[in-house]
């Protein structure tokens, strides 16, 4: 039962996202490629006998900010220290920075123990977004916005500048990525993407509620064009504008997360975050 942890390829992910699956928390069907595209060296699997039974994300933006996720053992193997073990050999992959992470009620109580303090929480909201009355007005697909503008514009509402990241998470197909504007500058941009179940939508950051609106409307149109009727997004309530938007539109709460860090991290514009990007990766 001796456990062997070592780096992930992208290959070994695949498996990963099936366990994510097996967890019921609804996976994007092309997410890896752009989640290796920002750390390929954050990725870690622990292995008995060769086989995987654990697995782990450390994913550094910065110099001063990490992002941990996927963290997972296989439930016929849990409560034997593979988790633990598993997680301090991916956790040194941070070296000093800022980790953060989106945790689950059951094990928050052991993040805190590990370091982290709670920031705000997150709940996913599902359903079906009903079809605008009229075609969504100054919303344009993001290839045709300049891509330096709206990475400033990511960068705004993040912890950490994430060019590696974004330009895959735009681009990877069957992925839809849509901007706002307003007034010729961008004023909001989301992406909607196909997964296990609902579509999931992260990014939704936006200026104000009209313009988090309008994105909403235009994204579950475009889940319904790759014939997924159902989205879901995760919305933080650090945030108070976002939850009455997903309510507004007939969006139900189903499961919540804890943001939690470690340390300081750079000042971002909360008020523009109606949904994260992911909860694996921040």
């Amino acid at each position: 039962m001796t456990l062997h942890v070592s780096r992930a390829s992208l290959q070994d992910w695949a498996l990963v996202r099936e366990w994510c699956a097996e967890e019921g928390w609804n996976p994007g069907a092309a997410d890896a490629g752009a989640f290796f595209a920002q750390d390929p060296e954050g990725f870690f699997v622990g292995r008995i006998d060769g086989e995987p039974v654990s697995a782990i994300s450390v994913v550094n933006y910065s110099d001063a900010y990490s992002f941990l996720g996927f963290y997972l053992v296989r439930p016929e193997l849990r409560g034997l220290g593979h988790g633990l073990a598993t997680w301090r050999t991916a956790l040194a992959h941070a070296g000093d920075r800022t980790v953060g992470l989106d945790g689950v009620p059951a094990q928050q109580d052991n993040y805190r123990r590990s370091g982290f303090a709670p920031a705000y929480r997150t709940a996913r909201y599902v359903g079906e977004v009903p079809p605008p009355e009229r075609p969504v007005a100054d919303v344009v697909a993001a290839e045709r916005v300049d891509p330096a503008e709206l990475a400033a514009y990511d960068s705004a509402c993040h912890p950490a500048d994430r060019p590696r990241f974004l330009a895959p998470w735009l681009s990877t197909p069957g992925h839809r990525a849509l901007v706002r504007r307003t007034d010729g500058r961008i004023s909001g941009y989301g992406v909607v993407r196909p997964a296990e179940s609902e579509a999931r939508i992260g990014p939704l950051f936006a200026d104000t509620p009209a313009d988090a609106s309008a994105l909403l409307d235009a994204l579950a149109t475009e889940a319904r064009a790759f014939g997924s009727p159902h989205v879901a997004v995760d919305m933080p309530e650090s945030n108070p504008a976002a939850a009455p938007l997903a309510l507004s539109r007939g969006l139900t709460p189903t499961f919540e997360t804890a943001r939690m860090y470690t340390g300081p991290i750079r000042r971002i514009a909360q008020e523009r975050v109606f949904g994260v990007t992911t909860l694996e990766l921040g």
